[in-house]
């Protein structure tokens, strides 16, 4: 993913309700849901909710789909993955990530109060 297209998807994220949505698609895997169950789960009325799927569509994190009479939405977890990707490229220069002990910190903290 390039910075440009990683700065869009962000921004995508980048509002509650949006963030929202993505989040239960993620959780609804790759059968998604309709415009109907997000409306529901969320509180949103359909025009703004349709207003958000368009953008998170237009960023590349949510694909539609017909199903029957129903528009089926869900998360694309390519872009998603593409996005944490970016994200943990330089992490921890070049050495895999991994969570910081309480241990550690406690002692970096220390060491620092003790530095003049």
């Amino acid at each position: 993913m390039e910075t440009q297209q990683a700065v869009m998807v962000l921004g995508a994220l980048a509002q509650e309700l949006r963030l929202r949505i993505f989040r239960l698609l993620v959780q609804a895997g790759p059968e998604g849901l309709s415009a109907g169950r997000l409306s529901e789960a969320t509180g949103a009325a359909p025009s703004s909710l349709s207003f958000h799927l368009k953008e998170l569509a237009h960023a590349g994190l949510v694909s539609a789909r017909p199903s029957g009479r129903y528009v089926i939405y869900a998360a694309n977890y390519q872009t998603m993955n593409a996005l944490l990707a970016f994200l943990n490229d330089n992490c921890c220069g070049g050495n895999p990530c991994s969570p910081v002990a309480p241990v550690a910190c406690a002692a970096i903290a220390s060491d620092a109060e003790r530095t003049p």
